[in-house]
């Protein structure tokens, strides 16, 4: 057996473990650990051995909880939004179920979008944040962040247009 199965073998349990304490939902606790090991292995260049494999493999864990739940709060808090609208008397019933439905539509749209896109989409509609405030916890620059929601804030609009 090669090292990395070794590591897997070793380790595979007690991430599954972890995240299934913490969701518990097994399928997202097997979603979540085969996340670790898929960002382990993209980033292990950046492994310098100040910490055990372990460790650092909680380490990545313990991120992608977090960026877990601050997915799962969002996509409630959306729905909330939408759901708590108050009925106002100039739009029917069957209008406001339209704006409901639009706006579902939307958050599958960006759902679908790449990681750091969808983080960025995302925290400036429901966390509004600001460009700067997103820059800083993603770790890009707040140009970036600004360019990249208004070019996927304009995308959503144009793919709204044609529906």
């Amino acid at each position: 057996m090669n090292a990395l199965a070794k590591i897997y073998t070793e380790l595979q349990p007690k991430l599954y473990a972890y995240f299934f304490i913490k969701t518990s939902n097994s399928a997202i606790s097997e979603d979540l650990t085969q996340d670790v090991f898929y960002e382990a292995t993209k980033s292990i260049h950046t492994y310098r051995g100040e910490a055990t494999l372990s460790t650092w493999l909680f380490k990545i864990a313990n991120n992608l909880l977090k960026k877990h739940y601050r997915k799962k709060h969002y996509e409630e808090n959306l729905l909330t939004k939408i759901e708590a609208q108050p009925t106002l008397p100039f739009f029917t019933t069957e209008q406001l179920i339209e704006l409901k439905d639009e706006a579902k539509r939307l958050l599958v749209k960006i759902e679908q979008l790449e990681p750091p896109l969808k983080e960025i989409v995302l925290l400036r509609i429901l966390g509004e944040l600001s460009f700067k405030e997103i820059g800083d916890l993603l770790e890009l620059s707040e140009n970036y962040v600004r360019v990249n929601f208004h070019r996927q804030k304009l995308k959503l609009q144009r793919e709204e247009e044609k529906s």
